[in-house]
């Protein structure tokens, strides 16, 4: 059995619905906080557990008997996140599960300005420390990021934003693909790290020609000084610290830390993924 946690998520259900494209039913599980949300696939046969991180019992019980698990990484941050993630690979060690997947980040850095990138590499260690034979899924950043960040522009025509350097922005459909396909391979028993990115990397200066060629209107980009791009989200009513983090995006990649185009994604799907040029289509409609 595959056992999927957080699949009542966006990455988490796409990820099982693409397990459910090869594989029965039966073979498929979720640990959920909610089953209750989850009712329509165990209508499909999929086993549906409760588990929250933040109970380690629970978990152990949703991972019994799964040969695989995926952990998708906690929507919270820092050090509660990372102990989430402790407890979850904690109780598939009580468990007695064969491998962990975990849903990490190119960007994964203990000196990282962005946040999560700090717990994705606290996660890491604790997966290396743990005993249990693991993958590493390393995702390019997600591309439906882009619209939220790109936000006033897609009506103002200016995008208003820091220095920032290139990013592989991926979409949720192709990673949820991928490791699906990862899930459902051949076990060769040994640990491993996995780059799973989109086949070009974009700065915003880029993204910002893009949509403007997408909507056919004119579309500047304008440099804000780190602090001013902090005090624009605050006065549209974005928590400070929110604003903080989000700017570590932006610290993050002048680093080149998201700079990062691998194959082994379009390998795996047999196909290109999906460009930013596609998803941006879907969103510019609005740009005058």
């Amino acid at each position: 059995m595959i056992v999927i946690s957080g699949a009542n998520g966006r990455l988490g259900r796409a990820v099982v619905e693409e397990l459910l494209k090869r594989v029965p039913g039966t073979e498929v599980g979720v640990s959920v906080r909610d089953p209750e949300k989850a009712r329509d696939l165990a209508d499909r046969g999929v086993r549906v557990r409760r588990g929250d991180f933040a109970e380690a019992s629970s978990l152990v019980h949703a991972f019994e008997g799964a040969a695989r698990v995926l952990i998708v990484s906690s929507n919270t941050g820092g050090e509660q996140a990372v102990g989430q993630h402790r407890n979850a690979i904690a109780a598939a060690r009580t468990a007695g599960v064969p491998r962990v997947f975990y849903t990490s980040h190119v960007g994964a850095s203990a000196g990282s300005p962005f946040g999560p990138m700090v717990d994705h590499a606290a996660t890491e260690a604790a997966l290396r420390a743990s005993g249990v034979a693991f993958t590493v899924l390393r995702n390019g950043f997600y591309a439906s990021t882009v619209p939220l960040i790109l936000g006033p522009a897609l009506t103002t025509g200016e995008v208003a934003l820091p220095e920032d350097g290139k990013v592989s922005w991926t979409t949720h459909a192709d990673l949820a693909e991928a490791t699906a396909i990862l899930l459902v391979a051949q076990d060769n028993g040994e640990s491993t790290t996995v780059n799973l990115t989109a086949s070009e990397a974009w700065d915003f200066e880029r993204v910002t020609a893009l949509v403007g060629e997408i909507s056919g209107r004119p579309v500047t980009r304008r440099m804000l000084a780190d602090d001013d791009f902090v005090s624009s989200m605050v006065s549209r009513g974005i928590p400070e610290p929110r604003a903080v983090m989000t700017l570590g995006i932006f610290q993050a990649s002048r680093l080149g830390q998201f700079d990062l185009v691998d194959p082994t994604l379009a390998r795996l799907l047999g196909r290109p993924p999906e460009s930013l040029k596609e998803l941006l289509k879907t969103v510019t409609t609005g740009v005058r």
